[in-house]
């Protein structure tokens, strides 16, 4: 059972969508949604690793200096 749909419900709508566009047609659609989706992928993890900072804007160097003696 995907989503509340039974194995009936299953096999009724696959029906339908090869009725639709047709059994030529069905790996191209399948060709077209697998790569709508890894674009999108491809996209959220791009605007993921833009909001996160880098850890070297993180880190902090500080400069230790020593008194100048005067001489």
């Amino acid at each position: 059972m995907i989503g509340g749909f039974g194995v009936w419900e299953l096999i009724i709508i696959l029906v339908i969508v090869m009725v639709l566009f047709g059994a030529k047609r069905l790996p191209e659609l399948a060709k077209g949604l697998g790569q709508g989706i890894t674009e999108f992928k491809k996209a959220q993890k791009a605007t993921t690793e833009d909001d996160e900072p880098s850890p070297e804007a993180h880190s902090t160097s500080v400069k230790e200096t020593s008194p100048k003696k005067d001489s």
